[in-house]
């Protein structure tokens, strides 16, 4: 699936990844490779990006690691939307 994170400063992210867990304002909740279209609000908390994670080095310092090996970005709320395999989220 492909993922792009954008953020009110600048697009955080874009390219390939295998999974992407949010913090929906209803819980957790993870989105695969062919996952029904979406819409969702977000609430405080982590995005959880699973796959080869390559990060712009300006952006570098918003993300980090978590003990399995999955690349997280802490976010205050947004939005997002999946559909034909392609996610976007609007991070604040």
């Amino acid at each position: 699936m492909y993922l792009e994170i954008v953020s009110p400063e600048a697009t955080l992210f874009s390219g390939e990844v295998t999974s992407v867990a949010v913090p929906g304002v209803n819980g957790e909740f993870e989105m695969l490779n062919n996952h029904v279209p979406i819409i969702s609000t977000l609430k405080a908390g982590f995005v959880k990006i699973s796959g080869n994670v390559e990060l712009d080095e300006e952006v570098k310092d918003k993300f980090t690691k978590n003990a399995k090996g999955a690349t997280l970005l802490k976010i205050n709320s947004g939005t997002l939307e999946l559909k034909n395999n392609k996610l976007i989220v609007l991070a604040d």
